[in-house]
């Protein structure tokens, strides 16, 4: 078959038959490393101040050759640099999650998948099983601990806040003592709010700025609460809450203007202040997370920052959400192995 008949095929395909040709061609391409050139992406943003040591944040950094990185389809050239202070050798994905990647062309089709919130061995599909689910569940939690540190920038005019709960969970632990392994998430034992809830804040201005972050086990706390968002709130904010006795007490000791709407629902609207916009996205961060059937505990705050970029880019799988995603999760330091994530604990 000549290059004109293969055209001719490919016209046919569908768009989804169309993507899958086109991974498949870039998959068995020699030299090609990460699409739409985003290492020069990644390096220009990170360096834009000037060179910067990873390990020791010293400014004295030098060019120091390049190196050969082996890869599935062949050898890739990359920078390497020095820094002078500490001696130490480093290139531009040093302290990322592609840090020492053998499989760099799947993670933009990686990336694909998890704008599209994929279960792990859908993904695994979805790249023709050449990674295993087990390897992607540390690519996906290498990228959601650099998306998480995306700083929240402080809120405007009128902020919605209110709080929302997760059943605590150990899931993928194999020896959970006090109490028997729940299936597909479970039900808790005790009515109303316990410790065996997780609470979860998420504030909101009518800029679409977002946080959303664990508290801890059980009844949201004023202390809790100020650690958490007491940086991003100033007197010139007016607050929507509901009626729980926390957000009052922490609006009347920060001088805030305070708007109280009552669970019963019986006055949800007072003018323009509301809380409609926080619960809104309580009910599709709810739905979003069912599809995984009871998330560890431990991490919880990775997947809610998962969604909270998910949700700012309205859940579309452009080329610009894909490079974004890839660039962004690549400008902050992930120094997490595959140990440390699997041993980690829930602590709050």
């Amino acid at each position: 078959m000549d290059l004109k008949e293969l055209k001719k095929l490919a016209d046919t395909l569908d768009d989804n038959g169309k993507r899958e040709l086109i991974y498949y061609l870039q998959s068995r391409t020699k030299g090609v490393a990460l699409p739409v050139r985003a290492i020069d992406e990644i390096q220009e943003q990170k360096h834009k101040d000037g060179l910067v040591c990873p390990h020791c944040k010293n400014h004295s950094v030098v060019r120091f050759g390049k190196y050969a990185v082996r890869t599935r389809t062949g050898e890739v050239k990359r920078q390497r640099y020095r820094c002078k202070s500490c001696r130490q050798t480093f290139n531009d994905l040093t302290n990322t999650p592609l840090q020492r990647t053998r499989r760099p062309h799947m993670w933009v089709r990686f990336i694909e998948c998890m704008i599209e919130s994929f279960s792990l061995r859908k993904c695994a599909e979805q790249l023709n099983d050449e990674v295993t689910h087990v390897t992607l569940f540390y690519w996906r939690h290498k990228i959601l601990s650099a998306l998480k540190q995306i700083p929240t920038e402080a809120f405007q005019d009128i902020v919605e806040m209110d709080e929302t709960y997760f059943l605590y969970s150990e899931k993928g632990k194999r020896n959970i003592a006090k109490r028997k392994p729940r299936k597909r998430g479970g039900k808790t034992k005790y009515r109303g709010i316990s410790h065996d809830q997780v609470c979860v804040l998420v504030a909101r201005d009518r800029q679409k700025m977002t946080y959303s972050g664990v508290l801890g086990r059980g009844r949201i706390r004023t202390t809790k609460l100020d650690e958490a968002i007491g940086g991003h709130l100033s007197d010139s904010n007016v607050l929507c809450t509901d009626s729980w006795r926390a957000f009052s007490s922490y609006a009347n000791s920060k001088g805030m203007t305070h708007y109280r709407f009552k669970s019963d629902g019986k006055q949800r609207v007072k003018g323009v202040y509301h809380i409609q916009n926080v619960n809104s996205y309580h009910s599709r961060l709810k739905k979003w997370m069912d599809r995984f059937n009871g998330v560890a505990t431990k991490y919880l705050q990775n997947y809610l920052a998962w969604f909270r970029y998910l949700d700012s880019k309205e859940y579309e799988n452009t080329a610009s959400n894909k490079k974004n995603m890839l660039v962004k999760s690549c400008l902050f330091t992930v120094t997490d192995t595959n140990n440390k994530l699997r041993l980690s604990a829930y602590s709050c």
